[in-house]
């Protein structure tokens, strides 16, 4: 049997990072054979507002895996977030149309676009995703997605989350692709993509968040019961620290970045010494560990206080037992996972790649998590991901040609 081998881009406001991995069949392990980051222009908010400008660094990116893994990349999946990505509940009801009242692959297939039909406030909305919560059959609910197929009733109801986004965002997403010579096959929304590599079966089915501090945005992304319960997007993130950095030192955005990533701390205690100063030569900068301090936590409160929001909205008194994972390029600040711990009163630890080999840096665990989903999507024809994915990338085109 032959080995499956995909390419995985995560294109987000500061840098494209992509990745070559290779699947065995029999053994259903992921191996790394390539990774590659750059940074990249065209993005905001963690959202292509300039394809041309984001081809030539994907580009890049096809070129350096290329080289590295020695495998021709012709086609792609990616992540699709940013601020226009947001969620609706819906929900759907057939009655069962078998003679033997056997609930089919159709029949599920059927609800589930009966979920699909309600009214996105705007036509430049679609759906992108649809995550089953439920099944219900005559009134008896609780049921999942695996468990319904033959079992017999009259009525069968589901409850789903769509996942939506602004339809402009994966037009430009598209673009930019298919500028760089590469075929889009299709995209994962980036708090689902992260969470398939960071989390364990036994924790979704716990209760548990998963809180991507990006470059400009955040997610926080719940699963309960083994399902996504609902997921909240917000525009902050690790590059507004520097922002803020960058004008309270009055130097460049590259030499703050520089700063926060070599003496930012979250961590509570700061020993006042003669080495309380901290100076660069170049550039002339003094500033103290304490004025440094205050700055990094400063944002941070912004951005737990967001997530908390969001999670007390989502799940109200019902706290995930399993806690919060935490990931991103803002979860490597030193110290965050006690200020983490501190904030939300819940257990925190900072996410590891799970299930893939050759990569251990958790700031590609997107990228594998996009490739997790791609291997999904290309083995199963049935899967939860692969009725709305290449088919839904087809829909969208068909679309483009009706009056």
């Amino acid at each position: 049997m032959r080995n499956l081998i995909l390419t995985a881009l995560d294109i987000g406001s500061g840098s494209i990072k992509g990745v070559v991995g290779e699947k065995n069949q029999e053994t259903d392990e992921i191996e790394i054979l390539a990774v590659a980051e750059k940074s990249c222009l065209g993005v905001r908010n963690g959202e292509v507002v300039n394809p041309e400008q984001v081809s030539l660094g994907i580009a890049q990116i096809k070129e350096e895996l290329a080289n590295s893994s020695g495998v021709k990349i012709r086609e792609v999946f990616t992540n699709i977030g940013g601020t226009h990505l947001f969620s609706v509940p819906s929900q759907g009801l057939v009655s069962v149309a078998r003679a033997d009242q056997l609930i089919s692959k159709d029949e599920i297939q059927r609800v589930k676009k009966e979920a699909e039909a309600v009214n996105l406030q705007s036509k430049n909305n679609e759906i992108l995703e649809v995550f089953p919560k439920e099944f219900i059959v005559d009134g008896e609910g609780g049921i999942k997605e695996s468990a319904v197929l033959g079992l017999r009733g009259i009525r069968l109801e589901v409850k789903v989350l769509l996942a939506c986004i602004f339809s402009p965002v994966i037009r430009n997403l598209e673009k930019a692709i298919s500028l760089s010579g590469l075929n889009y096959l299709d995209s994962f929304i980036t708090p689902m993509a992260v969470s398939s590599a960071v989390l364990s079966q036994e924790q979704k089915e716990l209760g548990v968040a998963v809180l991507d501090i990006g470059f400009s945005v955040s997610s926080l992304i719940v699963f309960n019961k083994g399902e996504v319960v609902d997921f909240a997007v917000f525009p902050l993130g690790s590059s507004h620290i520097t922002n803020d950095l960058a004008i309270g030192l009055r130097t460049e955005i590259q030499t703050a970045e520089n700063i926060k990533k070599e003496f930012g701390t979250l961590k509570t205690a700061i020993k006042k010494s003669s080495g309380d100063k901290i100076k660069i030569i170049d550039g002339d900068i003094e500033f103290s560990k304490a004025f440094l301090k205050s700055v990094v936590e400063s944002r941070a409160n912004e951005i737990f206080f967001e997530a908390q929001k969001a999670l007390k909205k989502i799940v109200g008194q019902n706290l995930p037992p399993a806690g919060i994972v935490l990931v991103g390029g803002g979860s490597l600040l030193p110290g965050i996972v006690e200020f983490a711990k501190q904030k939300t009163k819940l257990p925190c630890r900072i996410g590891e790649i799970r299930g893939v080999k050759g990569v251990e840096n958790s700031c590609f665990a997107t990228c594998c998590g996009i490739l997790m989903l791609g291997f999904d999507d290309m083995e199963n024809d049935e899967g939860k991901h692969s009725s709305y994915g290449i088919g839904r990338k087809a829909k969208r085109v068909f679309k483009a040609f009706l009056p």
